[in-house]
Parts: structure tokens; sequence; C-alpha cells
């Protein structure tokens, strides 16, 4: 099992507007397309907490998440959803993105 944290950076006060996405739009095409998160996370404090939304993906393998992902970024119903949800302007202004392989010690494996 390998496991994908992102990190949105939201264009100041976006952030509701990217919440509102996932919750309406996006989850609903993962869910189709078998693509499962594991959490959503926002800060509680620290630099740009008001504008970050970081959240983890499970993926059997990194062919899974080659498939998968690449389904999904090519996906012209995604691309229509994403413009209509940045009509009022762009949502997110950079995206981090980190692979990361259990320890022997995690509890997630």
């Amino acid at each position: 099992m390998v496991y994908e944290m992102r990190v949105y950076h939201c264009v100041p006060g976006r952030l509701p507007a990217l919440n509102a996405r996932f919750t309406n739009v996006t989850l609903k095409m993962w869910k189709k397309m078998g693509i499962r998160p594991v959490g959503f996370f926002t800060d509680v404090f620290g630099d740009n907490c008001n504008n970050k939304l970081t959240y983890i993906l499970e993926w059997e393998s990194l062919a899974e998440r080659e498939e998968k992902w690449g389904r999904f970024a090519a996906d012209p119903a995604w691309h229509k959803a994403r413009a209509e949800s940045e009509k009022d302007g762009q949502i997110v202004a950079r995206i981090e993105a980190s692979i990361l392989s259990p320890t022997a010690y995690s509890r997630m494996k």
C-alpha cells in the first residue's frame, strides 16, 4: 500500500469554494473511479492555515495511482466541473504532492 498526501494552497478566501467542490463534485467522481480518500484536514494554526487543505489518498500500488489519477485528470466531466467551480476566480494557487510508504511500525500499512 502507498499513500499520497496532497496539500492545496488556496487563493486567499477560496478555501470554502474548494471544500464545496470536493463535497459536491470531486468525491462523487472519485467514488465512480475507485479513488480512495483516507482523510481531509485543515490546519488549526500555523502559516496559511485559513487557506490550506491537506488530504491523503490510498493506493494499492503506484501503477494503480497512475491509471486512476490519469483517468481522472483527463476526464472531460472533471474539466467542465472544475471550470464551473472557478467561474468566480481561481481556487488553488499551488499544490504539493508526496507519495508516502508506511514504515514497519506505522499504524497505517
